[in-house]
């Protein structure tokens, strides 16, 4: 019986607690894309891409802090609050200088009710100038007689 009586009270918190969820309203982020592959880049190439957001909520989306993984990426980002159904964006800049594949975060948080989300670049940087790293061999073959 005490058994019955448990699941019973948590079965009814947990309803409890969902409907407050529900009828708090408040924003929501919603990104169009949460990953930005930059493909194969060139050295010193255009390393600027853009996340755009929009707010599904019912109340104004602020953006508290966004926040990069490293120095290499500086994020740049809406500071106004967004109103309901209005959108937003977060540019990103990743120094090309740097060679080699990268795949890098950045944070948002804000107000909404999906407080923390995780955004990800990811490519390769080339330099233009390299040189291939294994031999090729010229001309054709050699048939003895």
């Amino acid at each position: 019986m005490k058994k019955l009586f448990l699941t019973l009270f948590v079965a009814l918190f947990g309803f409890v607690a969902q409907a407050q969820e529900e009828a708090a309203g408040g924003s929501k982020i919603s990104f169009e894309q949460k990953v930005i592959n930059y493909g194969k880049v060139e050295k010193g190439g255009n390393g600027t891409r853009v996340f755009k957001f929009k707010n599904e909520g019912t109340e104004p989306l602020v953006l508290n802090s966004v926040r990069a993984s490293c120095g290499c990426t500086t994020p740049k980002w809406t500071r106004e609050p967004i109103a309901p159904g209005a959108e937003g964006e977060i540019t990103v800049k990743y120094d090309t200088n740097r060679m080699g594949n990268f795949h890098k975060t950045v944070t948002v948080q804000s107000n909404a009710s999906n407080k923390t989300v995780v955004l990800t670049i990811k490519g390769q940087v080339m330099n233009p100038e390299s040189k291939p790293s294994t031999p090729t061999k010229k001309g054709g073959s050699v048939i003895a007689n």
